[in-house]
């Protein structure tokens, strides 16, 4: 759990305080990624705390067996399976087509295209996907207590 913590810690920074002052989309895309390293880590942990309470019987070897592993665990967890559905765009935000727009301004935007779609990663959007997070960790905290 402490990495977990430790990885929020450093993606609040980044959020409140880095962003705040330089507004560039690198620092976008460095939460982007420090978010995704908190939820991989989170999954381990899940995966491991419920094989070892033989919830399942073993850990998939991919990732993509993982998320069905964990999809099952909580399927009735609305925001958990909505950070399921971030972390699948966050595990392929490099390799996405990207558009930067009004770096160094207020309304810094990140512009990812994904699935067909276009997702504009601004302040507002952050925000949200930080209070999802949150739900996520304290879901995550109570799993690993149970």
């Amino acid at each position: 759990m402490e990495d977990i913590i430790q990885e929020k810690i450093s993606a609040d920074h980044l959020l409140y305080v880095s962003l705040k002052y330089t507004k560039t989309c690198d620092v976008i895309l460095n939460l982007l990624l420090r978010w995704r390293r908190m939820i991989e880590t989170s999954i381990s942990e899940i995966l491991k705390h419920a094989k070892k309470k033989k919830k399942i019987s073993s850990i998939s070897p991919n990732t993509v067996g993982k998320i069905e592993q964990i999809k099952k665990l909580f399927k009735k967890d609305k925001e958990f399976l909505k950070v399921l559905e971030l972390y699948d765009m966050l595990r392929k935000i490099e390799e996405l087509k990207k558009e930067r727009i009004g770096e160094f301004r207020k309304n810094v935007t990140l512009k990812v295209f994904y699935k067909g779609k276009e997702i504009n990663i601004n302040l507002e959007q952050l925000k949200i996907y930080a209070d999802l997070l949150e739900k996520f960790i304290r879901a995550t905290k109570q799993f690993l207590l149970s």
